[in-house]
């Protein structure tokens, strides 16, 4: 050992680390960081199908904020991704149109909640009657909500699988990061 670094010791100072350690532990926690970060706050998804045209678009990437939910509880309009109730290992996105508790009606394009039509911007569109709980009255289930892709005509949704568990959800998605021509706050 080095007399300077004998005293150091000595002296109660701390030994320097060398600038290769300083870096593997910088790495490492940059690593942890971002993981965490990713599993538990924000991640990025890719738009893979039209089923959400207009409103998202394939080859698109969203940015999902998974920790909004722990504080507040999805909202009709919200965009949201979750885990595929048929699959739980492939995750979708569409948007939260019937609450739990609500009944639900497609009939001549519209949408139907305990007998009222939605309207809004984020509803004006046509909604098709397809699938066996897109057809006539239903009752979402407590902790469940009805999701609907925005391109109705080609959304394979809630109309076809029923409905989205509450424990499903995975995040709101919020806004859309790629290409960066189409960069927009989602709602």
């Amino acid at each position: 050992m080095q007399r300077s670094e004998k005293l150091k010791e000595e002296n109660g100072e701390p030994k320097k680390k060398s600038v290769w350690r300083e870096l593997i532990e910088t790495i490492l926690w940059a690593l942890v960081i971002a993981l965490l970060i990713r599993y538990f706050v924000i991640e990025g998804y890719y738009i893979p199908s039209g089923s959400m045209e207009p409103t998202l678009v394939p080859g698109e990437r969203v940015l999902v904020a998974k920790f909004i939910y722990h504080f507040t509880e999805p909202q009709r309009g919200d965009i949201i991704v979750f885990r595929y109730p048929l699959d739980s290992r492939k995750n979708l996105i569409k948007r939260i149109v019937g609450l739990p508790g609500e009944t639900i009606k497609i009939e001549n394009g519209l949408v139907y909640i305990n007998g009222v039509p939605l309207e809004g911007e984020l509803f004006a569109r046509p909604y098709y009657d397809a699938g066996y709980y897109g057809q006539g009255e239903k009752v979402i289930p407590e902790d469940s909500y009805f999701v609907l892709g925005d391109n109705s005509s080609n959304s394979d949704d809630s109309r076809f699988w029923g409905y989205v568990p509450r424990k499903n959800i995975l995040g709101r998605a919020f806004l859309v990061y790629w290409p960066p021509q189409r960069i927009k706050i989602l709602r």
